[in-house]
């Protein structure tokens, strides 16, 4: 793995239930985006998001701003 190729995560939180996303955090310091993926399809496709923009949803998800479905 080289500085900047990400280092996919999944949440502690992440059952089993298939329902899950990866994100590599590891390539903030250096580009500002974080990386996201479907943990089912790790060739597929990634949303590449600005840091302060997943900075905002975590904390809305946090301060209950979404609701479930």
């Amino acid at each position: 793995m080289t500085p900047n190729s990400p280092y996919w995560r999944k949440s502690s939180y992440s059952a089993n239930g298939g329902d899950c996303v990866e994100l590599a955090a590891n390539l903030v310091p250096t580009h500002g985006l974080v990386p996201v993926r479907d943990s089912k399809n790790p060739s597929g496709p990634v949303l590449t998001v600005p840091a302060a923009a997943f900075s905002s949803f975590v904390a809305g998800v946090k301060a209950g701003e979404f609701r479930s479905a």
